[in-house]
């Protein structure tokens, strides 16, 4: 895994065959909580529901414990990290009764940024094979990489044959010149590096990274959104990141170092307040929207000194809505912001999926209605099952993503240099007869 971050690019997967099933181990590592889960994936037939999956998936265990040393989604405390991600793998090992080697993991930090490219290839005979895919797809992600920067998506958006764009599928089409509009998400190396090492520390591979917006839009959106196009925004605790997905593509990435974190640390000054205490107020009685009763409804803050013997302090829920509005509003106007610059907005601007524990702030949905989209819903995971009654919301999109993940990693191309290509078409016959049979059965 190191050696390929050297190279600039993130671990990826092999596609799972569609007639082939697996366990699976995923890890969530937020600023405020560590999910691991484990769970079963089984082939399964054509469905008008979620028609892009070819695999059920069955939770068999799942575990979760505050995340330490995390600070923005990215790796601070590498002792702190290293033993919450223990704990949360032990958790679900034990639910689920199988010890995993390897998972999925989700990146939330590391300054998430979506770049595209185009490029082009003269076809080699009348119509396109998959060997003139690969070519067109290598072309575009060879500018990819960049100093300090590391691939973790290469995704082809749509392809074009003599300059007709609108293709999907241009295999066995007809044509002279090939082109192609590839996606790519990147996160600085450092954060990506560090986040490798802690996971390695805890005896565990890496699989494949995936950006935790991605993760959300993956298990959240139903088929119809997605082709339509649809921002999904996750509100974690460190981080806001959003996802543009159009034409059953995702098409845009981006965020901003601010989640409810930052909300909480606004309640514990305003109050004032331990943090503890006001994260439970944030969580149980926040809320961007202000009511009549709110000056009415008192709320007990108990003593910033943590001792028993003085007093707790009595305040209107008015003063709670006062202070966690505006951090509200700065993150979503700034969302907004990102969104426009994007040059996405469009469509998928005027739907918003909200996910991300801090997506449950009472309100929130009518703010972000107001100042984004008129369209929006709290998302949680889709087609699923097995998933305990506490993880079936908003704040487990990403961890519910990471499992229908390894059915969408054959999507994905990180191939940026030809040899890879070259040498599977020397391999014969028969090497390619065997390939086909190992990913297929």
């Amino acid at each position: 895994m190191r050696s390929r971050l050297a190279q600039g690019f993130a671990p990826k997967m092999r596609p799972l065959p569609p007639r082939k099933g697996g366990i699976v181990g995923v890890l969530d590592i937020g600023t405020s909580k560590v999910v691991c889960a484990i769970a079963k994936l089984r082939p399964r037939g054509a469905s008008d529901v979620l028609s892009r999956r070819t695999h059920s998936i069955d939770v068999l265990g799942i575990g979760h414990t505050r995340a330490y040393g995390i600070k923005g989604g990215a790796v601070v405390d590498m002792a702190k990290a290293e033993l919450a991600i223990r704990q949360a793998v032990d958790m679900a090992e034990r639910a689920s009764g199988v010890q995993i080697a390897s998972v999925v993991v989700g990146v939330s930090g590391g300054r998430l940024a979506s770049q595209h490219y185009e490029a082009a290839v003269r076809l080699t005979a009348p119509s396109v094979e998959e060997f003139d895919i690969r070519r067109v797809l290598e072309a575009a992600s060879t500018y990819a990489v960049g100093d300090g920067r590391a691939v973790m998506h290469a995704l082809p958006v749509g392809y074009a044959l003599d300059g007709r764009s609108g293709i999907g599928e241009p295999c066995g089409m007809l044509g002279q010149e090939l082109g192609a509009d590839m996606h790519v998400i990147t996160a600085d190396l450092t954060a990506l590096k560090n986040l490798v090492l802690c996971v390695e520390r805890c005896h565990l591979s890496i699989e494949a990274m995936v950006a935790a917006p991605y993760a959300a839009a993956l298990s959240s959106l139903t088929d119809d959104e997605m082709e339509l196009g649809v921002t999904l925004i996750d509100m974690g605790a460190g981080t806001t990141t959003f996802a543009i997905v159009a034409g059953g593509h995702c098409v845009y990435v981006d965020g901003v170092a601010l989640g409810g974190h930052h909300i909480t640390n606004d309640v514990a000054r305003g109050l004032p307040a331990r943090l503890a205490d006001a994260e439970r107020l944030k969580a149980l009685h926040g809320a961007v929207v202000a009511v009549s009763s709110d000056e009415h409804d008192m709320l007990t803050v108990p003593p910033l000194s943590g001792d028993s013997r003085d007093q707790p302090q009595m305040v209107p829920k008015s003063r709670l809505v006062t202070i966690v509005r505006p951090r509200a509003e700065e993150i979503v106007e700034l969302i907004r912001d990102r969104l426009k610059s994007s040059g996405h907005a469009g469509d998928a601007g005027r739907r918003i999926v909200l996910t991300g524990g801090a997506a449950q702030l009472q309100g929130l949905a009518d703010l972000v209605a107001r100042v984004i989209g008129p369209q929006v819903r709290i998302g949680r995971p889709l087609g699923v099952s097995r998933l305990p009654e506490a993880a079936r919301g908003a704040a487990f999109a990403v961890t519910a993503g990471l499992l229908v993940y390894p059915q969408a990693a054959g999507l994905e191309h990180f191939e940026p240099r030809r040899r890879q290509a070259v040498g599977a078409e020397s391999q014969g016959y028969f090497g390619r007869v065997g390939r086909w049979l190992k990913d297929s059965f």
